[in-house]
This record gives structure tokens, sequence and C-alpha cells, in this order.
């Protein structure tokens, strides 16, 4: 019998990714979405068909307590468990400090902090044993910048959430996962300068590619690290 793992925000980047990595592992697979519908239905047709397994795609705001408990409910409907959760799902508004208004701040905390928070607690409910991977950032413990102090606020809680949740569910392996620079879309936008800059800065050669993420998340979930380690990949 297939495991399953879902991944919050996947329809896209990264977390599209993860999902394909995880197909090819004969992993049943659940696309989280927000706004990306199109996408995530073809990924659906592409791994079902490419990997012969079940992919499932639900529409879901990890914020919302009655869309993830409705999100959690169907996956059990459809594969009667949950193996691994990856709380992928992201916000970030880089602005000066002046700029941040009280809304935009909080949202990064909400989806950023909360999300995952809101994963774990109605997931841990179905999950005996299993692995719940919380996607951080270097952001939160060496790198820092002026105009995203908020986001990297937000992913030093959720590394703490990570170690607090291993402690009060001691039979799920927490993991944070700290992601270096990764050439995702946003990256790929901003000034070539800066973003040679902040490479230097955090000692990468070259940026980090999202299927070399997917990659490496797998293989921290069948490791045998203990739970509740922040790694950086």
């Amino acid at each position: 019998m297939n495991k399953t793992v879902l991944v919050t925000g996947s329809a896209r980047g990264i977390g599209k990714e993860i999902i394909i990595e995880f197909a090819k592992h004969n992993y049943n697979v659940v696309i989280n979405y927000l706004t990306s519908e199109i996408e995530a239905f073809d990924l659906k047709k592409y791994v079902e068909k490419k990997y012969d397994i079940k992919a499932l795609c639900i529409r879901a705001d990890v914020t919302s307590d009655k869309d993830v408990k409705s999100m959690i409910n169907e996956v059990n409907n459809n594969f009667k468990s949950i193996d691994v959760l990856i709380n992928n799902a992201v916000y970030e508004n880089d602005d000066t400090y002046l700029n941040k208004e009280k809304e935009d701040f909080l949202k990064t905390f909400e989806v950023n902090v909360y999300g995952p928070f809101n994963m774990i607690k109605e997931v841990s409910k179905y999950m005996n044993e299993g692995t719940i991977i919380n996607i951080s950032s270097l952001d939160s413990t060496e790198t820092y910048s002026d105009i995203n102090f908020d986001y990297s606020a937000s992913k030093a809680a959720l590394n703490v959430l990570t170690k607090s949740m291993s402690l009060a569910i001691p039979n799920i392996k927490f993991i944070s996962v700290l992601l270096p620079w990764v050439n995702t879309e946003s990256t790929r936008s901003m000034l070539p300068d800066y973003l040679e800059k902040e490479l230097k800065r955090t000692n990468q050669n070259k940026l980090m590619e999202e299927k070399e993420v997917a990659e490496k998340i797998y293989n921290l979930v069948n490791s045998d690290i203990k739970s509740g380690n922040i790694e950086r990949i």
C-alpha cells in the first residue's frame, strides 16, 4: 500500500517539485492550492500518468480552521492515512519597515506560523507515526534584511514551533528545513546586483534548483535524523 504525502502550496514552484519527487517514489500525493487551480490539476494529471499513483487536488487556505479540517477529512476519506506533511505554503511581502502596515505584518505570521500550526494540529489527530517538515529559511538564523524582517521573524518562530511540537507529539518526527537562495520565480525577478550580494553573504556559488530542494527533503523524510532538528540543506 502506497504511503501518502500532503504538501501545502504545491501547485507551483518548490511545492510542485516536492510532489513530483514523492510521486516518483510511489507516494500518493495531495496537492494543496489556494489560487493556482489550473496548475494544480495539470500537476495531478502529470504525476498520475507518469508514476501510476493517485493524486488529489484540494483548494484550502491553511489559515482557515474550516478549510483545513475539511481538507484533512477529504484526504482520510480517500487515502485512509497521512504519512508525511510538508508545510510549504508561504507569504512574503518585502518592504521597508516604515511602509509595513499591521494587516500585512500579521498576515505574514498568520500564513507562515499559524498555517503550519493549524495543519499540524489537524494532521496529528490521524498520524500515529510519520514526519512533518516545516519549510523554513536561512533568513531565520543567518541572513537578515531590512525589507523582509517580518518574514525572517516568522521563520524563526516556525523553527521554535518545530522544536515545541516535537516535544508535544513525540510519535511524529518534526524537522525544520532552512532553505538557502533557490532558483524560484520570485528569486529570478530580483535585481541581479542584490542577488549577487546575497549569494556571497550565504556562501553560495549558485542558486539551488527547486528539484534539488525536493530531493533533499525526500531524503530527510527517510533519514534517521532526530525529531526537532533544524536542518540547513
